[in-house]
């Protein structure tokens, strides 16, 4: 058993959950080899990266762990690298992408704001981390081979998940795999809208899309139009 380790909510947000499946396997893999491989990444003793494997060794106290301390100068580098980190999976939904690239470019815009002009900064500097002078936005873009255009819609979706998840907690799980796929532009009005209207549209996000009819189709013969049932003169 390791030291007691601290779960931000915010940063554990910033993970794509497990399916219940996928929790219980690793569950399995980790109880067949009677410890965790890989070290759980922490900061200051808060986990960046491992909180399912740390809940599982929580759940059976014979379970080891070792960790492996990052250094960031805010929280919002330590933001920014959990979401980087978790780009680099295979296995991420559309949704999960586009949440977690919008998470990082919200965090590097305050990296961005406050670095240049702290001690921290210059500190930082020093250590080859500061932010490249291209513009994040674009930068952001080059790095994940998306557009300036799809950084800026991912952040103004990944706000509106979270304000749907502030009012409705578990929608943002279930969107980020996939369960309900409403439209992009319905998630991100959320972030904008009333307070009290919050709920209601985000309880609006699970319903299903309603079916679209394809259109009659125009046969070569102008005078009639084919439907389902056959030909029909104008």
């Amino acid at each position: 058993m390791g030291k007691e380790l601290f779960i931000d909510p915010e940063f554990e947000a910033r993970c794509p959950p497990l399916t219940e499946d996928e929790f219980r396997q690793l569950e399995k893999n980790i109880l067949e080899e009677g410890l965790i491989l890989m070290p759980l990444i922490i900061w200051d003793n808060t986990i960046i990266d491992g909180h399912n494997r740390y809940r599982i060794a929580q759940e059976h106290p014979g379970i080891s762990f070792r960790t492996h301390e990052k250094q960031f100068n805010s929280r919002y580098e330590a933001l920014s690298w959990i979401c980087m980190n978790q780009l680099g999976r295979r296995n991420l939904t559309p949704q999960q992408k586009k949440y977690l690239i919008g998470q990082r470019y919200k965090a590097e815009k305050q990296i961005h704001g406050g670095d240049r002009k702290s001690e921290q900064a210059k500190s930082s500097s020093q250590n080859g981390n500061l932010i490249s002078p291209l513009k994040t936005c674009e930068r952001i873009a080059e790095e994940s081979k998306t557009s300036k255009s799809y950084v800026i819609r991912a952040e103004h979706f990944s706000d509106g998940l979270d304000a749907a998840e502030e009012v409705l907690p578990g929608i943002r799980q279930d969107l980020l795999l996939g369960k309900y796929k409403p439209k992009e532009a319905d998630v991100a009005a959320i972030a904008k809208a009333p307070q009290e209207e919050r709920l209601e549209r985000a309880e609006k996000l699970r319903e299903p899309k309603p079916r679209q009819r394809n259109p009659p189709q125009i046969s070569a013969d102008a005078g009639s139009m084919r439907t389902s049932t056959g030909y029909t003169k104008n």
